[in-house]
C-alpha cells in the first residue's frame, strides 16, 4: 500500500500548450492517502481517465511529479510501480480456468503454490467465483468475466494501489449495486488503496470515503459524499451532485437590493452583506431543491412563484416552480401539503450558498 502525491502535476497532449484549455489536466496538488477508498468523479472527457493512467505509469505527465510514499516516479513503467489496475472492460485470459487467471499474478511474481491456492480462494469466495473456479474464462458471462478481472486486481496483496477505470460499465445494471458493496467490503477486509473512476454518482458515493470531483481538468472538490451534497465547493459539484441538481439564481445588488434578473430576493442580512462585498459580477446563490422551503400559502418573508409542474415519485415529490423568470425545482415530502398554482418559497439561509467566479465563499451567519 501506498500513499499517492501528485505534487504540481500536469498534461497536455499538445507539443506546444499555450492556455489551460490546451491542458487535459490543469496543475493540480493532490493526495491519496495509504489505505484510503476514493472515488474521481466527473463527467466524459473531463480528465479522470487521464489522470489515473499518470498514476499507474501508461502516461508520463507533461509536468509535476508522481510520489509514491515519498518517491518520484515520473520515470518508472507500470510494473515497477507495483499498481493493479481494472479497465472498463474485462481483462482476462479465455482459454486459462478462473483458477489460473487469478493466480496468474501472484505465479508471475514467484509466490509460493501454497500461499498462491490460500490467496485464490479467498478473492474467490469475497467475489462469489468459488463455484466458477475450474470453468474456463471464455465460458463467463461479462459481469463473471469482470469479476474475475477485479480478481486479478485484487489476488495480490503486495500492490501499492488498485485503480478502478469504470469497471461496472459492461455489468447488468441490477448486479452494479452488488458489485459495489462488495468492493466496499474487500476494502474493508484488505486495506487497499483503491481509487475508483466513475461518472456515476451513486457508485462514487456508495464506494468511497472520499471523492475527487473533476471538471475541466481540474479537481473542483475534494470531499465526503455529504459534504459535496451540503457544501458544493463550485457550481458544477452542485451542478453534478444530487437529483435534481442545485437550484442557481445570478444575482446582484441594485437599489439596495438582492436581485436575479427582475426578481427582488427575499434574503438574510447576511447574504445582503456577502453579495454586497463580492468584488465580481459573476455571481450566485444556490440551493439544493431540498432545501427550499415551499409553502402553499403566504408566509413572511417568502416568494411567491407559479407552480409549473408536480411530479409525485411516491415517497416525495419534484415540483417545478418559476419565480418570475427564474426556473427552480423543489423537493416536497410524502408528509408535507403540495402546493397548486402558486407557490410561497423561503431561502435558509443556513442553506444558501454564494459563488463567486464559480466558487463557494463564505457567508458569515449572525
Amino acid at each position: 500500500m501506498a500513499e499517492i502525491t501528485l505534487k504540481g502535476l500536469a498534461h497536455s497532449y499538445l507539443p506546444q500548450p499555450t492556455s489551460p484549455g490546451d491542458y487535459a489536466i490543469r496543475e493540480m496538488d493532490h493526495v491519496w492517502q495509504q489505505g484510503g477508498a476514493y472515488a474521481l468523479l466527473g463527467p466524459s472527457g473531463c480528465g479522470k481517465s487521464t489522470l489515473l493512467n499518470i498514476i499507474s505509469g501508461l502516461l508520463e505527465p507533461s509536468s509535476g511529479e508522481v510520489l509514491f510514499d515519498g518517491e518520484r516516479v515520473n520515470s518508472l513503467p507500470p510494473e515497477a510501480r507495483n499498481i493493479a489496475q481494472v479497465f472498463q472492460f474485462p481483462v482476462v485470459y479465455d482459454t486459462m480456468t478462473v483458477y489460473d487467471n487469478l493466480a496468474f499474478p501472484l505465479r508471475n511474481v514467484g509466490t509460493p503454490a501454497g500461499r498462491v491456492h490460500e490467496r485464490v480462494l479467498e478473492v474467490a469466495d469475497v467475489l462469489e467465483l468459488t463455484a466458477q473456479l475450474k470453468r474456463k474464462a471464455k465460458n463467463l458471462t461479462a459481469d463473471e468475466k469482470q469479476k474475475v478481472s477485479m480478481g486479478r486486481g485484487l489476488v495480490r496483496d503486495d500492490v501499492s494501489a488498485i485503480l478502478f477505470d469504470e469497471p461496472l460499465t459492461v455489468i447488468d445494471p441490477q448486479l452494479k449495486w452488488k458489485l459495489r458493496r462488495k468492493l466496499k467490503e474487500i476494502h474493508r477486509r484488505f486495506n487497499i488503496t483503491m481509487v475508483y473512476v466513475t461518472h456515476d454518482q451513486l457508485e462514487a458515493s456508495t464506494f468511497a470515503d472520499k471523492i475527487a470531483v473533476m471538471y475541466e481538468g481540474q479537481v473542483v472538490q475534494f470531499g465526503t459524499p455529504r459534504e459535496l451534497f451540503e457544501a458544493p465547493n463550485h457550481t458544477f459539484v452542485g451542478y453534478f451532485i444530487g437529483s435534481p441538481g442545485m437550484n442557481f439564481l445570478e444575482v446582484a445588488l441594485r437599489d439596495g437590493r438582492v436581485v436575479s434578473g427582475a426578481v427582488s430576493l427575499s434574503v438574510a442580512p447576511a447574504v445582503h452583506r456577502a453579495v454586497a462585498e463580492a468584488r465580481s459580477t459573476n455571481l450566485k446563490l444556490g440551493i439544493r431543491p431540498e432545501f427550499v422551503e415551499v409553502h402553499p400559502a403566504p408566509v413572511e418573508d417568502a416568494m411567491e412563484a407559479r407552480v409549473e409542474d408536480v411530479q409525485d415519485l411516491g415517497t416525495y415529490a419534484i415540483v417545478q416552480l418559476r419565480l418570475g423568470e427564474i426556473a427552480l425545482k423543489a423537493r416536497v415530502e410524502e408528509d408535507e401539503p403540495l402546493p397548486e398554482e402558486r407557490a410561497w418559497l423561503r431561502f435558509p439561509v443556513e442553506r444558501l450558498g454564494l459563488y463567486v467566479d464559480e466558487f463557494r465563499v463564505e457567508i458569515p451567519h449572525e
